[in-house]
């Protein structure tokens, strides 16, 4: 075991990782349900994957952006829980410095990408529904790749200096980190000196790149909204809200359990430390479990398509 303590060192060569610290003696039960949250997660999106790519009806922006968001959960979801049912199973606790910092960059990144991507699929709706004749000239495939590609690149830039930082600091107090993976806050804290930087930045990316996606999703509602009350008929009005459906229960899983997460990693310090990282855990469990849930339920191509793949079988 490496150190653990408090010995000075600026470098550690492994961080120590604690799972849901006051409940190790339940990370075997707990294993169950983190497990079984895996596996839906990885069948669910690579099932979504599987019923876009071989049905030709589905080739179109929402569900393009879909499988986007369906390929950030898989590797959201990989990139966590793996290591975490290995604490619980194995105790395998110990994470190389390198590889926390590579953890820490897949897990901020796949989830700036899927924010990203939550805001491409609203504006997506809002062409659909407010500009429905001009949508298949406006969000054409090589406009919907453009997209995906700056989600993708945005989040690369914005989250790479996550790891160059932590990086930067030297870590003179322990090498336990409180978390069943390493994220950024939790990285920081353990580093000794000013590291104001680190903490502004991860402030600067929370509100200004995760704001701004709330920001322009909040507006592409407000439109949609306003081209659903014109409508004439309240049976229409129905109709056309329920094709959004599917998005805004998406929305609501992905943000509501990260603002309150990151909230209380920066102002909660009179909760216990299980609820602190049970409600991280949430933040990167919960979406890639319930995405392909959800479309497959609201989703009407995809649920009569895989209904005809079982019916079939």
């Amino acid at each position: 075991m490496s150190q653990s303590n408090t010995e000075n060192f600026t470098n550690p060569s492994t961080f120590i990782l604690l799972g849901i610290p006051g409940l190790e003696t339940a990370h075997v039960w707990l294993s169950i349900p983190f497990c079984a949250i895996y596996a839906i997660a990885i069948v669910g999106n690579l099932t979504i994957l599987l019923i876009v790519k071989t049905e030709p009806s589905l080739h179109e922006p929402m569900f393009y952006f879909l499988c986007v968001l369906a390929i950030s959960d898989l590797v959201l979801s990989t990139s966590t829980l793996l290591k975490i049912l290995s604490i619980f199973w194995f105790n395998s606790r110990e994470i190389a410095f390198n590889a926390c910092l590579s953890q820490m960059f897949f897990i901020h990144s796949f989830a700036t990408i899927e924010s990203g991507i939550l805001a491409a699929m609203a504006l997506d709706r809002y062409v659909a529904i407010c500009h429905p004749l001009r949508h298949s000239t406006i969000l054409t495939n090589p406009m919907v790749a453009k997209i995906a590609l700056a989600v993708v690149l945005r989040s690369g830039t914005f989250i790479l200096p996550y790891p160059l930082l932590a990086r930067q600091w030297p870590y003179c107090r322990t090498n336990i980190i409180p978390e069943p993976y390493c994220v950024h806050i939790a990285v920081v804290k353990l580093a000794c000196g000013d590291t104001r930087i680190s903490n502004y930045y991860g402030l600067f990316v929370l509100f200004c790149v995760l704001g701004l996606d709330v920001i322009s999703i909040a507006i592409s509602y407000m439109q949609i909204l306003r081209a659903i009350f014109s409508l004439p008929t309240k049976d229409a009005r129905l109709k056309t809200f329920g094709t959004c459906g599917s998005h805004l229960c998406t929305i609501v899983i992905f943000y509501i359990p990260s603002l309150f997460s990151s909230l209380m990693y920066r102002f909660g310090q009179n909760f216990p430390q299980h609820v602190h990282v049970l409600l991280a855990n949430m933040c990167f469990l919960l979406p890639p479990m319930l995405n392909p849930i959800i479309y497959g339920v609201k989703a009407k191509q995809i649920r009569c398509r895989l209904l005809g793949l079982v019916t079939r079988k």
